[in-house]
């Protein structure tokens, strides 16, 4: 399933999600790599130094969905600077001018 506004496709399925019981504000882009992350984490008692290579991947691709997101705004900031600076000013408001 692709995902409107980013390069990355959805892996993880709704049933997926909902069986691993992964929280709605986690169930993005990544979720594929926080549900073996969870399993692990529970598995070794949430011990901080266990699962550093889950953790570190799922890290990672939320890391690259933010950058992907900051350089889209950045665009569309771009585009709208440059929407702003062709468009003349006029000098009286339209408001103001009797017809």
């Amino acid at each position: 399933m692709e995902v409107e506004g980013s390069s990355k496709e959805m892996i993880a399925t709704q049933a997926e999600m909902v069986e691993a019981r992964v929280p709605l504000p986690y169930r993005d882009q990544c979720a594929h790599l926080l549900i073996p992350l969870n399993k692990c984490r529970q598995s070794e008692l949430y011990l901080p130094w266990k699962c550093e290579t889950e953790r570190h991947s799922y890290e990672k691709c939320e890391y690259e969905l933010v950058m992907e997101r900051m350089l889209k705004m950045q665009k569309i900031r771009e585009e709208g600077a440059k929407l702003k600076q062709q468009q003349p000013i006029p000098l009286i408001p339209k408001t103001a001018q009797a017809s």
